[in-house]
């Protein structure tokens, strides 16, 4: 089995209030702290912050594309650091372990998207068809 190098890290911003809120219409979570500066400062916060799935979802774009959506058999995340206005992310993979179940070869990736102070802001982790079709139809 031939699993591709992850490609290179993924920079994203600095991002912005717009970014989340594009997000936020997606998504249908509306909720006024990650886009009202005045609700968020009396919740007790500095400024609105990222939806986390947003990060969570960039991470999955970045996996997509190098082993390819519809090789995706499992995706967890965990939440770790808040993303706020002007920061710069960065998403990027590592094979865990490449493995047959049934015939079938697999791989486990560990994906990370990064705050530019080097906190880790999401982690996730994923499973796909290791020899399945990767974007751009092979």
């Amino acid at each position: 089995m031939t699993v591709p190098a992850p490609p290179k890290p993924w920079v994203i911003g600095p991002v912005t209030r717009t970014d989340f809120v594009r997000y936020q219409g997606a998504s249908g979570d509306m909720n006024p702290i990650h886009h009202d500066e005045r609700f968020a400062r009396a919740a007790g916060f500095p400024s609105p912050f990222s939806v986390g799935m947003w990060q969570a979802g960039l991470l999955g774009s970045y996996a997509t594309e190098w082993l390819g959506a519809a090789n995706v058999r499992d995706f967890r995340v965990r939440f770790r650091q808040q993303v706020w206005p002007d920061d710069e992310l960065t998403c990027s993979g590592t094979v865990l372990r490449e493995y047959t179940v049934d015939g079938t070869a697999m791989v486990d990736v560990e994906l990370t998207c990064l705050r530019q102070t080097g906190e880790v802001a999401v982690t996730a982790w994923s499973s796909f068809v290791a020899d399945g079709p990767r974007e751009g139809g092979d």
